[in-house]
């Protein structure tokens, strides 16, 4: 059987010429990642290692440096007649995770693609180019999410980084172990005055408060392929630039990739059920899901998703057919000018 990470990148190659996905939101330009923004006449750059600038001396981390448990107890409350209500969305620095994406552009009614133009920048999560998103905010900073005095307008499908605020959530995984860990930390900024409220309540019960075990059950997966790709160190070196492409796709923008998943080419070589196709016709999670497997299939190697046996050989076979008749055919027409320029003497 085939490499099922090469089968997937020859897929993808084929498909972004064919139907054109990142036309119009990401693409790779001579080796660095570029995001097109309808609110800007420059596109916003992702930078490689080979035009990074020196990277500046890192600012004071806000995190307190001490690992909470979810039985730890932290002093906290936010509530709209406190002295700092907004302050932190006057200042965001909103990294989203890919469910998030789904609440906010269900909850705005716009598509992935609009809701990526609109209301996103890219960023590199790692120095191989692994890409991110996060929230776009005004040239102040304030997030374009804020509804002035009356808060966050979305605030029933606000991202992960706004349920878990001050508690910092981090997934590591212990040396030689193959099972990820969730430890938290508190962040403490100045413009945050809830930590001086006079409420104790444990991590656990502060996450049920905000409701963040459906963004967790939901991302965990995308956790899980971040943390797995960073162990794994230069192992499994770095993502080609179709690869980047696809993680962007797959993880962020579920239209081009219901397109492509749904394309001619992907059914004949993978074997899913029309079951399958009818719950990601109007699935966003169902088809999230499914793309995290496919992405260990990319990254890692791992047959994540059967293949129908013996289709890629039989499509790479057909190609070459098709490709000995281009030949033939060319050689032909180059045979009858060469046959007319004699003719003519």
């Amino acid at each position: 059987m085939a490499d099922p990470a090469l089968t997937v990148r020859r897929l993808m190659v084929f498909l972004f010429e064919r139907l054109g996905i990142f036309s119009t939101v990401y693409r790779v330009e001579s080796g660095r990642m570029r995001f097109d923004s309808p609110l800007s006449t420059n596109s916003k750059r992702f930078k490689t290692k080979h035009d990074r600038q020196p990277t500046p001396p890192p600012e004071k981390s806000p995190a307190v440096p001490q690992l909470l448990t979810r039985e730890s107890t932290i002093r906290f409350r936010c509530y709209p007649g406190i002295s700092c209500f907004n302050a932190c969305c006057r200042q965001a620095d909103v990294t989203l995770a890919p469910y998030d994406i789904l609440r906010l552009q269900e909850s705005l009614g716009m598509t992935s693609t609009q809701f990526l133009k609109e209301y996103t920048v890219p960023f590199e999560m790692d120095q191989d180019g692994l890409p991110g998103v996060k929230m776009r905010t005004t040239e102040d900073k304030v997030c374009l999410l804020l509804n002035g005095d009356n808060g966050c307008r979305v605030y029933a499908h606000r991202p992960t980084v706004c349920r878990y605020y001050p508690i910092a959530l981090l997934n590591k995984r212990a040396q030689g172990s193959s099972q990820a860990e969730e430890d938290y930390s508190l962040v403490k900024e100045d413009h945050c005055k809830g930590h001086g409220e006079d409420r104790a309540i444990t991590i656990a019960d502060y996450r049920q408060e905000q409701g963040c075990d459906e963004h967790d059950d939901a991302n965990r997966e995308w956790y899980q392929l971040i943390l797995k790709k960073k162990s794994a160190g230069p192992g499994i070196g770095r993502p080609s630039e179709t690869s980047l492409q696809f993680f962007f796709m797959a993880c962020y923008n579920m239209d081009m990739f219901r397109r492509f998943v749904k394309s001619d080419n992907f059914r004949n070589i993978y074997a899913l059920d029309e079951a399958f196709y009818a719950d990601i016709e109007h699935d966003n999670l169902t088809l999230l899901r499914f793309g995290f497997r496919l992405m260990r299939q990319v990254l890692f190697g791992e047959q994540t998703i059967d293949e129908r046996e013996g289709v890629w050989d039989a499509r790479v076979a057909q190609r070459k057919e098709v490709w000995a008749a281009r030949t033939r055919a060319e050689i032909a027409r180059r045979e009858q000018e060469e046959d007319k320029k004699y003719d003519a003497l």
